[in-house]
């Protein structure tokens, strides 16, 4: 049986996932995860979990890389190239805070502006949770997303269709990986 290793660029994209996971609303469950979890790391080389799940599992990996800046290129480690079958990207670009962005319904609003400021900036101004300012910490999206994640699985549904020209071609969207 072969195993999905998940690595994501950032923590911010790891709680995302994680939110969705544990929602059991990605198209793959805890179960089929190399070491039962989604990994914070941009290569394999520097990540002891990673090598260490690599390790202790015997058979297939396929790599779920997920993050907005998706030119690093994975260096696979020479113990790993047979192993590791299959790296897909899966993009969040221009940034993860799109999905805030859309999820507050000011895609409009940002449209205006964003030659000037980027969607991190965007929501730095403009989102808020209760009293509390988007601050770009994962507690944040903990915050917003954890008992909501509805609006998370609708943001990247809204966000897929507008991703348009911002995707290369070897780059897949988040709601790629939704079960519904």
């Amino acid at each position: 049986m072969k195993r999905l290793l998940v690595m994501c660029e950032g923590s911010n994209e790891k709680k995302v996932m994680d939110i969705l996971l544990e929602h059991g609303c990605l198209t793959f469950s805890e179960d089929n995860l190399l070491g039962l979890s989604i990994f914070h790391a941009r290569q394999i080389k520097n990540n002891a979990q990673v090598k260490l799940g690599l390790n202790m599992f015997p058979g297939e990996v396929e790599v779920l890389r997920i993050g907005d800046k998706q030119n690093e290129k994975l260096d696979i480690p020479k113990d790993y190239k047979t192993k590791i079958t299959k790296v897909d990207k899966y993009c969040t670009k221009p940034e993860l805070e799109m999905l805030l962005i859309i999820a507050e319904g000011k895609l409009k609003d940002y449209e205006k502006v964003k030659s000037k400021v980027s969607p991190k900036e965007y929501a730095k101004a403009n989102i808020k949770l209760g009293k509390q300012a988007y601050d770009n910490s994962t507690q944040f999206y903990e915050d917003y997303f954890g008992d909501n994640v509805e609006v998370l699985v609708d943001a990247i549904k809204q966000y897929q269709k507008l991703r348009g020209k911002a995707h290369g071609k070897d780059e897949l969207c988040l709601a790629e990986l939704l079960r519904y």
